[in-house]
């Protein structure tokens, strides 16, 4: 097929387009950049100005990092609220919009009606914290999973994508005589991988960020999270900086911490792991939300 010659407007255009998208690439990509370079430079160096390149080159800001007391603790906790709890959100919210799809459930659309409920009121943070006293997960690791084993939002997109997939899959399976739990964990849930994908990203994301019910809840330092101790190191990087600096002198070297460089590589350490692991999910994050919208 013979290529279309292009217009001059065209090529206005797109010239115009390929601009605005690299500075918004650049826009978006430059201050995490920033801050990784910030963060591996000499900490004296850095403080004249960072800009395209490190300022030197130093690692002493995360090895300071990692010697901050109950951080290898604190890092556990939050890994296992990741895991666990996003296996349980994905999991359960799989199974109850499985459930909503089915029309042999009492009262399923009053249900799903009262899901709905929830994303639009929320209860206020008293309510929220008497309830979670009163059920006992005050200083208890499961606070950190189950009272997010039920998302709205998440149940919602499920239940969408479910419904798209061809009835005559359950209903072949049915005749077999399966029950609707093998049918949901055999042919319904492998089916929903791509909505299941999105969730789980989205699932993980939330519970390794999440540090409010652990700065309300929580007082047993065992099961303080990352996301908590660094954000208390970050409003206290003055005195973090003087004491790596004393620690520092002490080993005979002669390099100094400065507030900065402490912020700069907390915050990676806060935020390089969902940046790794966002992207071998990414791509199914288009095809599990335009399948898991299209009706509501």
């Amino acid at each position: 097929m013979r290529k279309r010659k292009q217009s001059t407007s065209d090529l206005i255009f797109n010239t115009m387009n390929y601009f605005f998208l690299i500075l918004l690439l650049i826009l978006t990509v430059y201050p995490f950049y920033y801050i990784f370079i910030y963060s591996i430079s000499d900490s004296f160096e850095a403080q004249k100005g960072v800009y395209l390149w490190p300022a030197g080159f130093s690692l002493e800001s995360y090895k300071a990092a990692f010697q901050l007391k109950g951080i290898s603790d604190a890092a556990i906790i939050s890994v296992l609220r990741t895991i666990l709890g996003t296996m349980i959100t994905v999991l359960c919210s799989a199974f109850f919009a499985y459930l909503i799809t089915k029309r042999e459930m009492p009262f399923r659309k009053l249900i799903y009606r009262f899901i709905l409920i929830t994303m639009y009121f929320n209860a206020g943070f008293i309510p929220w914290y008497l309830t979670m006293k009163a059920y006992g997960l005050q200083n208890s690791f499961l606070l950190y999973i189950i009272p997010s084993a039920l998302v709205g939002f998440y149940i919602i997109l499920i239940k969408t994508f479910m419904e798209q997939l061809p009835p005559s899959l359950e209903e072949s399976a049915k005749m077999d005589g399966a029950s609707y739990f093998k049918i949901f964990t055999h042919i319904v849930f492998p089916l929903s991988m791509p909505i299941i994908a999105t969730i789980t990203v989205f699932a993980a994301v939330g519970q390794w960020n999440t540090w409010f019910d652990n700065f309300f809840l929580v007082s047993d330092p065992k099961l303080q999270t990352l996301q908590l101790l660094l954000y208390n190191f970050l409003s206290q990087t003055n005195s973090i900086a003087g004491m790596t600096s004393e620690e520092l002198t002490r080993n005979g070297q002669a390099r100094v911490m400065t507030p900065q460089s402490v912020q700069m590589t907390i915050t990676m350490l806060v935020t390089l792991p969902i940046v790794i692991v966002y992207p071998f999910l990414q791509r199914f994050f288009v095809k599990g939300i335009m399948l898991g919208a299209v009706k509501g």
